[in-house]
């Protein structure tokens, strides 16, 4: 089993008890321009009480990790847990949904989307806009600095501008955002959209 597979069981398992969720990160954004190879596949999710018992059930042991109390703890505390498939050397991250007004915005704004898995067969899943998707690079590159962070950017943007996308980027809402994370991020931000708008006027 590719780690892609295993998260897309992942997603197929939330959607079958109906448990909240948005895929945020690179992954998120394929639907929207980034086409890198190596994808991060973040999923953001909030679960509720009956949740996490049927959400384990996915997973039994001796093949799986997925303890349900754990889920519980590490969701009231807002801090990250683990399925884990020891079979295979697995290991799926999940981020429990902060209350914080701006993840509850993002989370507000989530698409559904149709995907492929490796094995050619297609499913749908839940992902962020590709607004908040640019915003969660932002602030990433605000922590880490990591250059893929401007490129998927750069991708995303690209395509929009070219008209590919059918869910425009809020160019003032990430500007804003971008303010609000820092001098540094706003600059880096702006100088992307210039060179995206420049890349588009030199493709037509």
């Amino acid at each position: 089993m590719s780690s892609v597979t295993f998260y897309v069981k992942i997603l197929k398992a939330l959607d079958e008890i109906g448990a909240p969720y948005m895929i945020v990160g690179a992954f998120g954004g394929y639907a929207f321009g980034i086409s890198r190879t190596t994808y991060d596949i973040d999923i953001l999710v909030d679960l509720r009480p009956q949740d996490f018992e049927a959400f384990s059930q996915h997973f039994p042991l001796p093949r799986y990790y997925a303890d349900p109390e754990m889920m519980r703890s590490s969701t009231e505390m807002g801090i990250m847990f683990n399925i884990i498939d020891t079979n295979e050397g697995l290991k799926a991250d999940l981020v429990p949904l902060r209350r914080d007004l701006e993840y509850q915005v993002a989370f507000g704004r989530r698409i559904r989307r149709e995907f492929t898995d490796p094995s050619g067969s297609s499913f749908e899943a839940w992902i962020a806009n590709p607004t908040d998707i640019i915003i969660g690079k932002l602030r990433a590159w605000d922590e880490g600095r990591s250059s893929k962070h401007p490129n998927d950017i750069y991708s995303i943007l690209v395509f929009d501008l070219s008209g590919y996308s059918d869910i425009t980027v809020d160019i003032e809402t990430v500007s804003s955002e971008a303010a609000h994370i820092g001098a540094e991020t706003l600059e880096m931000w702006k100088q992307l959209v210039e060179r995206a708008k420049s890349e588009v006027t030199k493709r037509k």
